[in-house]
């Protein structure tokens, strides 16, 4: 029974593949042919590596589309632990980001996509510290388990496995855990649980996809001994699609917006190289399935089913697709005959959707809202259309998950719209829309994820789906489709999402560090949000008992979903500096209601809802700021600017165009967001007035950049050269290089103990070269490593001061590390602190 839920499984995942939120797809007659060809195909390939932007595009597209090999990529992390270009989310709502992003990556290169449990931490030097912070047992499972289920011939790392230190530990932990778990995969012995769901497994050879970056030079790489290298000539082009394998690469690398990598296409030779690693060798470097039947042949009784399928290729009519519907339907039917569990869901899969291309069968199923609570009653409306001459007939609609059947027997002939209109009742116990792997409280290294079988997938798991029945030639064959939601757009027009499952009501507390200076007390906003009409009960805000909370609970009516209230607490602090969360919670009945609703909503992604605790961080600190005005400049995407409102400072965002002398004369400080002189061209142009500020006796704080693509040279009044330089260890010893300096005393005493708790990482991109007008102010290292200096530099400049700094002030601000509010009050306080001097 396991296992036949385990194929079923398999089948939903590519049946989620053919229908994106954002656009249903529909096949022309040149996609039907090569879904054809590689319906044909049996020989899978698995690419592993550590983070989404890792994979080689060209690569999979080439294996995928070439080939015609049912290609994945295992990325072990979503990438929660980069930065963001496009926006200010970070961490795991980053990472929800990244991992839609390489869904659409791979919709159009053709491949399938899977994850570990691993959370992307941050950056790692080598695999020994990053196999610590994972669950190195608990990784290794998972990509075992992804090898088993997904049974390649093949599998190639991104990554060489042999030279740990030479790039990200997770690059390399990512490659040397796949190595492992060639032989291990095969091994009844290692991690027998999953069997209960999947079979051991064997795959034939594995590879390095190695290239001349790891060699150092493309003069090293042309000299080296290439006799364990195969080469793979992936330049080629698609005639029938117009496109280069290059250029349909680069399309699915552009998906990474988050991580600015946009790619053009290009034409022409390319090769790819692989190093055999494991396995059997090739006896000919031409192919890397040499010796491993990829043809029906390899399943029991399938010899049949490739020779129609053969045929069916081979009479393929580009003009009129349905007329291989009545030997697709035969094969599918041939294909449900099978005794075997692995092939037999894949395939039927595939062909289902083939079938329906064929006939233009265009299977929808709407809901009239998007957001829905659980135990409500679901209006559907169905459509079925048959754009072909075939003989088609609806016999039932099934709907999930209460998995209800609605007998139909609708003759669905040529061209002619059918709309059902049903009602499903939605069961109080269903789950809420969200990534599943974000419900349970993970670690710093590892997420949570209960059920085994969820393991490895990508995307949300919806439950609210319906069934079409469909008979084709008298051939039965089911087709589930997720439910969703569409409108139109004045200037989009169409636009799909989802049916996310909400709460009943959610709430949020406005700010999300709350700092307290003194014993003042402070007004506390709260959002509520109802999910259904009619939703009425109490608010309440949930603090340790040394801090004080008036009211203890605020009663809230909303009468329309979807509408919004904000009430207010006051909050009064312990009279001792103190740290605590606090919490907002909706009591309805004898319901808790403790979620936060946020939307991650781009157009390049599908529209996701994470669901998270509705807290806030409360400190109560003798933080003291002098009141700067600020200009801040945005960059790649920060928050920072709401923290330093949070300080008690009057922020005004900047565009470029609006820096002129005049307007600046109303600041004290100029600060740039993260990545300004990479990603904000006009800066380059605003340069003099920016200096010019400084040397009239303001203050300029430049956040940090990366060293590759600045928009100009000239980020410093004097000569400065950015590096890789970082310190990833979050609490690495800090040292104060000049403790006498201002920036360490006033208006805040900083120690050693304010660089305490720090999230993630200390800084990154450190300048090492400067120039002698620079002070550097704090030296630190990861373990085994030189002294890093280039932290926080500060340089007079006419009557002010320049500041450049790699600390990551933008992680840690929004987690509310009060030792890094306490140095960057000092640092815009710099100008202040010569007054309070000169006084």
């Amino acid at each position: 029974m396991q296992r036949k839920y385990l194929s079923t499984l398999i089948m939903l995942l590519l049946l989620v593949q053919v229908i994106t939120a954002q656009n249903p797809k529909k096949l022309n007659s040149v996609e039907i042919y090569n879904q054809i060809e590689k319906l044909n195909f049996l020989g899978t390939a698995l690419y592993i590596a550590a983070h989404p932007d890792d994979e080689n595009t060209r690569l999979i597209s080439y294996l995928s589309n070439d080939v015609k090999a049912r290609t994945g990529y295992l990325s072990l992390t979503r990438g929660d632990g980069g930065q963001n270009l496009i926006g200010t989310q970070l961490r795991e709502l980053l990472g929800v980001i990244r991992t839609q992003e390489l869904i659409e990556a791979r919709k159009i290169d053709g491949g399938e996509q899977f994850f570990s449990r691993a959370n992307d931490f941050g950056f790692s030097k080598n695999p020994t510290e990053t196999l610590e912070i994972w669950d190195r047992d608990k990784v290794l499972a998972d990509v075992i388990w992804v090898i088993r289920k997904f049974q390649p011939d093949v599998i190639i790392n991104r990554f060489d496995h042999k030279s740990p230190g030479t790039t990200h530990g997770h690059h390399t932990a990512s490659a040397m855990l796949s190595v492992e778990s060639f032989k291990l995969a095969n091994n009844p012995a290692i991690f027998p649980e999953q069997l209960q769901y999947v079979k051991p497994w064997q795959a034939k050879r594995q590879f390095f996809n190695t290239s001349w970056w790891f060699y150092g030079t493309i003069e090293k790489f042309n000299a080296a001994d290439k006799t364990n290298l195969i080469a793979l000539e992936t330049g080629v082009y698609y005639a029938d699609l117009g496109k280069s394998n290059q250029e349909i690469a680069a399309l699915s690398r552009s998906r990474h917006q988050s991580q600015g990598f946009g790619s053009t296409g290009a034409r022409g030779e390319e090769t790819e190289y692989l190093e055999f690693i494991n396995g059997d060798p090739l006896t000919e470097k031409k192919s890397l399935f040499d010796g491993i039947d990829t043809s029906w042949n390899r399943v029991k009784n399938g010899k049949s089913i490739g020779v129609l399928l053969t045929k069916i290729a081979s009479d393929f009519n580009h003009n009129d697709p349905s007329k291989s519907i009545p030997d697709l339907a035969k094969a599918y039917s041939m294909i449900q005959a099978l005794d075997e569990e692995h092939w037999k869901p894949l395939k039927s899969a595939e062909i289902k959707e083939i079938i329906a291309a064929c006939a233009g069968l265009y299977l929808e199923a709407t809901a009239q809202s998007q957001e829905v609570t659980p135990g409500s009653n679901l209006k559907l409306k169905l459509e079925a259309i048959n754009r072909s001459a075939a003989f088609i007939k609806l016999s039932s609609v099934s709907t999930l998950p209460d998995g209800k059947q609605t007998l139909q027997n609708l003759d669905l002939k040529s061209n002619r719209t059918n709309t059902i209109n049903l009602d499903l009742q939605l069961p109080e116990s269903l789950n809420y829309t969200q990534p599943y792997y974000l419900k349970d409280n993970g670690t710093v290294g590892m997420y949570t994820v209960i059920d085994q079988q969820n393991i490895g997938l990508p995307d949300i798991i919806r439950d609210v789906k319906v069934v079409f029945n469909i008979k084709v030639n008298e051939i039965e064959i089911p087709y589930e489709r997720t439910v969703i939601y569409k409108y139109n757009d004045d200037v989009k027009g169409e636009v799909y999402n989802y049916l996310d499952i909400v709460p009943a009501v959610t709430t949020s507390i406005v700010e999300k560090v709350l700092l307290f200076k003194d014993s003042k007390s402070k007004k506390v906003a709260v959002k509520i949000k109802a999910g259904k009409d009619v939703v009425k009960g109490n608010l309440e805000l949930e603090l340790p008992k040394n801090w004080i909370v008036s009211p203890k609970s605020i009663p809230f009516e909303i009468a329309k979903k979807g509408t919004e209230q904000i009430v207010t607490f006051e909050v009064t602090p312990p009279a001792k500096a103190d740290e605590a969360v606090a919490k907002s919670v909706a009591i309805i009945g004898d319901k808790r209601f403790d979620k936060e609703q946020i939307f991650i909503n781009y157009e390049h992604i599908t529209k996701q809802q994470v669901l998270k605790s509705a807290e806030a961080k409360v400190i109560k600190t003798d933080l003291k700021t002098k009141g700067e005005r600020i200009a801040y400049i945005m960059g790649a995407g920060d928050e920072v600017p709401a923290s330093l409102t949070q300080l008690g400072y009057a922020v005004t965002i900047l565009s470029p165009e609006e820096i002129t002398r005049e307007k600046l004369e109303n600041f004290e400080v100029v600060m740039t967001g993260v990545r300004a002189y990479n990603t904000v061209k006009a800066l380059a142009f605003k340069q003099d007035i920016l200096f010019e500020f400084v040397k009239s006796g303001k203050t300029m704080v430049v956040q940090y950049n990366t060293a590759g693509d600045l928009i100009t040279d000239r980020i410093a009044p004097f000569p400065l050269k950015l590096s890789r330089d970082r310190v990833t260890e979050e609490n690495a010893e800090v040292r104060f290089l000049t403790p006498n300096h201002p920036v360490l005393n006033y208006p805040n005493k900083i120690t050693t103990k304010d660089f305490e708790g720090w999230k993630q990482e200390q800084g990154l991109y450190y300048p090492n070269v400067y120039d002698k007008a620079f002070t550097a102010i704090l030296s630190s290292n990861d373990k085994g490593e030189s002294s890093k200096n280039g932290a926080l530099l500060i340089a007079p400049y006419g009557k002010g001061h320049y500041v450049y700094t790699g600390l990551s002030f933008f992680r840690e601000l929004p987690e509310g590390v009060t030792g890094a509010y306490k140095l960057l009050s000092n640092i815009i306080s710099l100008q202040s602190s010569e007054k309070s001097d000169a006084q």
